[in-house]
């Protein structure tokens, strides 16, 4: 890997060992030009830390010259920190306060996407290393110039230094599954009318190799942009194409046959288009889809069987996701050029400016039922309490009381105490051994300078392998052998950073049981409750709506910028953002204490996810006015309400999904008292196949699909704990 012979170490061993060899020329090269060949020790200070900054204790994703790219476009903000740092260090109250508001600031930036989060950590040591006396603001330009150069070199290096293997992009991965969708539509418009199974397990390998699990961090579209939210709904629509062509039911054909093979000559634009081999938009086959759509949709229902009504109904919404995806690889690939041709409904982002879809994000999560809000007020407390008994107490070296507490505070005080343990275990041993050198060694520098360079090699390659305890003890040794250079240092420098890691650790427990201790376990259970109990309101208010033949929710007031943003779209939306970042801060969480057993049966919380979304499409679909049909093509006739007895049906039966929404939202929430499941959720009296009686047009046939899928889903969030208790009752 990457110019590491792979005889040389053990697997585990080969990234960071890579990754070490980066750290340690940057690092050491910095500090030794400005140390022994200037004579500048606070540049040599600065040049060392900032490669240890951005790239050891922090972990920014991607390749080499993606991280490169990355840190290239820090430099501004390292600069900045560096120089508020310097000038609030003045007094002991404006550094604190200084580092309360940097510390919140800098971890609430993991909103941003993964890059954001993963540099946060190293740039909170470079604000914390100025932020310490002595105040010497004119040796700013100094400190900025060692910052500089030691930046520079990590570019360097992460560009050309040990190049590896891209891996395919997000957009690529997209392009694959379009393919995937065309393949499966041409087996489907054709006898006998079904996937082959080499074809069906294809979707589901291409459809779950665009879940953010399967994907390098660097590569998730997770930013605030139009082109990275477009290339999230084209994963989502790639995902809800795949899976509908795979489920869709085997039978006569009816007018299927017409709409996918525009289902499959769409895809196949829509590939090349996310290949950057096609013109901007979804050309002509995008509107010989819609209007073979709308001819399915129109046509009379007649004396067709209910068998060839819900294929037709299930072929419409695959028709519908294949729309949605192209519309949204457009976006994607060509931005703002291609948001005049897109419906701002579905796809409000379109034309909104990047400033306010910033802001969006943003205001999302400014609230205490965020878990980036929570992290970031939890780092924000604790090293402003670092920073507060760091300057009360005069502790020297009172820095590393703060990067303990920085490395050391986690999401939960379970991890955060194991944590500490092992921390504290690990520094003792480091310190022990740190004594011994700083003793035999005595004042030769020049034996620090010649060790140097090897043992941070070994501590970046070992440390992040055997984990925290192994990583603080070698890194007590390192920063000894670094401040042994820069002023005459005694064995008791070794108790000093015993001290001051004990002191930062305790902080971070102390913070850790105090701010929201059980992490992101029971922020999840009530964002899963509460994105379940909106999910409800939009069940009712559709069915009600698709019975009576008017506008839902997502078109009351259409003439608005953003109609499928307004009224009750907009709180599940956000309902489903708090879920999502819940779900991702509760899946990078141990069980208990660090420990690394299985979790214990329970809800499948992805599961939960997916009904929010299905919810927010399908009720889109359902209530939504169709995009307006290409020059030639009529358009689709307003719905009319339904007749008596299937209006009665399809809103009974969406009464039910509601209800059983509700009673899976109550035993989610942490706070509830609704007994455990197993209570059956689908009524085998009442399922959705009695909601088509005779004479059900074929719009009610849509919406019963559509419910009868959410109850699958609320089947799906159960099953784990149903099976559990199954297997504990035999």
């Amino acid at each position: 890997m990457g110019g590491v012979p792979a005889r040389w170490l053990p697997a585990a061993y080969r990234a960071p060992a890579v990754r070490a060899v980066r750290v340690a020329l940057v690092a050491v090269t910095g500090f030794y030009l400005f140390l022994y060949g200037f004579g500048s020790p606070v540049a040599a200070t600065y040049a060392l830390f900032s490669a240890v900054a951005l790239a050891g204790l922090s972990r920014i994703p991607g390749t080499g010259p993606q991280r490169a790219a990355t840190v290239l476009r820090l430099v501004p903000v390292c600069w900045l920190l560096v120089a508020v740092g310097t000038w609030l260090s003045v007094r002991t109250w404006s550094a604190v306060a200084g580092m309360l508001v940097v510390g919140f600031a800098l971890a609430f930036a993991a909103v941003g996407g993964p890059r954001p989060a993963g540099a946060g950590p190293g740039l909170q040591l470079l604000y914390i290393l100025p932020s310490f006396p002595p105040y010497d603001p004119g040796s700013l330009g100094v400190r900025l110039i060692g910052t500089t150069t030691g930046l520079a070199l990590l570019v360097l290096a992460e560009r050309y230094l040990f190049p590896e293997p891209a891996p395919p992009p997000y957009r690529e991965l997209a392009a694959r599954a379009a393919d995937t969708a065309a393949q499966c539509a041409r087996e489907l418009a054709t006898p006998p009318y079904a996937l082959t199974r080499a074809r069906a397990e294809r979707a589901l390998c291409d459809g779950t190799a665009l879940r953010p699990l399967h994907v390098p961090e660097a590569d998730r579209p997770a930013g605030p942009g139009v082109r990275e939210r477009a290339l999230t709904h084209t994963g989502l629509a790639a995902r809800a194409l795949l899976g509908r062509l795979a489920a869709l039911p085997g039978g006569p054909p009816g007018g299927a046959p017409e709409v996918l093979a525009g289902v499959r000559r769409l895809a196949e634009r829509t590939a090349a288009d996310l290949r950057l081999r096609a013109d901007p938009g979804p050309g002509d086959a995008y509107g010989e889809l819609a209007a073979a759509r709308a001819r399915l949709a129109a046509a009379p229902c007649g004396s067709a069987a209910p068998s060839v009504l819900r294929r037709d109904a299930a072929v419409l919404e695959v028709a519908d996701a294949a729309l949605t995806l192209a519309t949204a690889a457009s976006l994607a690939v060509h931005g703002r050029a291609a948001a005049d041709r897109v419906r701002p409904g579905r796809f409000w982002y379109a034309r909104t400016p990047v400033p306010l879809l910033w802001w969006h994000r943003i205001l999302g999560h400014a609230g205490r039922r965020s878990v980036f809000f929570q992290n970031a007020v939890r780092i924000g407390l604790a090293l402003a309490a670092a920073r507060l008994v760091a300057g009360v107490d005069t502790l020297p070296h009172g820095f590393w009381a703060m990067l303990a507490t920085l490395s050391l505070t986690r999401t939960t005080v379970g991890e955060t105490w194991s944590t500490i343990r092992l921390a504290l275990a690990g520094t003792f041993a480091g310190a022990l051994f740190t004594a011994g050198v700083l003793t035999a060694v005595g004042p030769h520098t020049a034996v620090y300078a010649v060790l140097l360079p090897a043992w941070m090699l070994f501590a970046f390659t070992v440390g992040p392998v055997r984990g925290v305890g192994w990583a603080q003890g070698l890194f007590t040794v390192l920063v000894a052998m670094v401040f042994a250079q820069l002023a005459p240092a005694t064995w008791r420098l070794a108790g000093v950073r015993m001290l001051d890691v004990l002191v930062g650790s305790l902080i971070g427990g102390a913070i850790g049981l105090l701010a929201w201790p059980r992490g992101a376990h029971d922020e999840l259970g009530r964002a899963a409750a509460g994105l379940l109990r909106r999910a409800a309101e939009i069940v009712v208010a559709t069915s009600a709506s698709v019975a009576a033949g008017g506008a839902g929710p997502a078109v009351a007031g259409a003439a608005g910028p953003s109609a499928a943003d307004a009224g009750g779209y907009r709180s599940l939306r956000r309902a489903l953002i708090l879920a999502e970042s819940a779900y991702a801060q509760f899946q990078s969480e141990p069980v208990r204490f660090g420990a690394a057993a299985p979790r214990p049966a329970g809800p499948d919380w992805q599961a939960a996810l997916m009904a929010g979304h299905h919810t927010l499409w399908g009720a889109d679909r359902l209530t939504c006015a169709p995009d307006p049909p290409p020059p030639g093509c009529a358009a689709e006739a307003p719905a009319a309400p339904l007749g008596p007895e299937p209006a009665e049906a399809l809103t009974r039966f969406g009464d039910r999904v509601a209800g059983r929404m509700l009673l899976v939202s109550a035993h989610l929430d942490p706070g509830g008292d609704t007994p455990p499941v197993p209570f059956p959720l689908r009524d085998p009296a009442d399922g959705g196949r009695a909601a088509e009686p005779p004479g059900a047009p074929r719009r009610s046939y849509a919406a019963v699909s559509w419910l009868d899928s959410l109850m699958a889903d609320l089947e799906r969030i159960t099953a784990p704990e149903r099976e559990a208790g199954s297997g504990t009752a035999s």
